[in-house]
C-alpha cells in the first residue's frame, strides 16, 4: 500500500527554483529537475517549429508551453489512479490483477468528477495548441512567399540591370522597407535566395537544351 502520509504535507520552498523564463519573462516555480526538462521541452519545440521575428517565436513557445501543460495533465491522471491502487481492495481469490482492476474502478467512482474536469482541460489546451498551430502555419507561409517574391523581384531586377550593362546593387537599391513589416528579412539573405532563382533558372535552360536540339534533328 501507499504511503500517503506525507501527501498533505506542504512543499519546503527552498526546493523549489525561481527563475525568469528567457522568452516569456515569466517568473517559474519548479524543482530544480522539473526546470531541466521543461527547459529541454522548449528547446526541441522551438527548435522543431523553427520560428522567424517575435510573433512565430511568441506563438511557438505558447505551443510548447501547452504540450507542456498536457504532458502535467496527463501525469496528474496516472497519479490518481496509481493513488487508487494503494488502497485496500478485497479480491475473494488474491489476484493482484483484480485487485487492481477493483481499484481502477473505485477510482473512477470516487474521482469520476475530477477525471472529467481534468478531461475538459486537456480538450482546451488541446484547442489551444491547434489554433496556435494554425497560426503559426500562416504567419510561416506568408513569410516564405514574401521571401520567395522579393528574391523572384530582385533577380529580374538585377537581370534587367545586366542587360542594360548596369549593375544592380541589392545592398544599396533594393527597397526592403516595401515588404511586410511582421517579417524579418536582410538584404544578404534576400541577395542569396534570388542568386539561387538565377541558379537554377540557369540550370533549367541548360538541361533542355540538348533535348531540344535532340527533337530538332529527329
Amino acid at each position: 500500500m501507499i504511503d500517503q502520509s506525507n501527501a498533505s504535507k506542504p512543499r519546503d520552498p527552498r526546493a523549489l527554483n525561481a527563475y525568469r523564463h528567457g522568452l516569456t519573462g515569466q517568473i517559474h516555480l519548479v524543482t530544480p529537475a522539473e526546470q531541466v526538462a521543461y527547459e529541454k521541452h522548449c528547446r526541441g519545440y522551438l527548435e522543431s517549429l523553427a520560428p522567424v521575428g517575435a510573433m512565430e517565436t511568441d506563438l511557438a513557445q505558447s505551443i510548447a508551453d501547452n504540450r507542456w501543460r498536457l504532458k502535467r495533465a496527463v501525469a496528474v491522471e496516472n497519479t490518481i489512479f496509481a493513488m487508487g491502487l494503494g488502497r485496500d481492495e478485497v479480491d475473494p481469490n488474491g489476484n493482484p490483477e483484480v485487485e487492481a482492476s477493483f481499484a481502477q474502478a473505485r477510482t473512477w467512482l470516487d474521482e469520476g468528477t475530477n477525471l472529467q474536469l481534468l478531461g475538459l482541460y486537456e480538450h482546451r489546451i488541446q484547442s489551444r495548441v491547434d489554433k496556435n498551430m494554425k497560426m503559426l502555419r500562416e504567419l510561416q507561409q506568408e513569410r516564405k512567399a514574401a521571401l520567395k517574391q522579393a528574391a523572384e523581384d530582385l533577380a529580374l531586377l538585377t537581370q534587367l540591370a545586366e542587360n542594360k550593362g548596369e549593375t544592380y546593387d541589392a545592398e544599396r537599391d533594393f527597397p526592403v522597407e516595401s515588404l511586410p513589416p511582421q517579417f524579418v528579412f536582410s538584404k544578404p539573405e534576400i541577395a542569396r535566395l534570388a542568386a539561387h532563382h538565377r541558379r537554377l533558372a540557369e540550370a533549367r535552360k541548360q538541361s533542355s537544351a540538348p533535348s531540344k536540339t535532340f527533337r530538332q534533328a529527329a
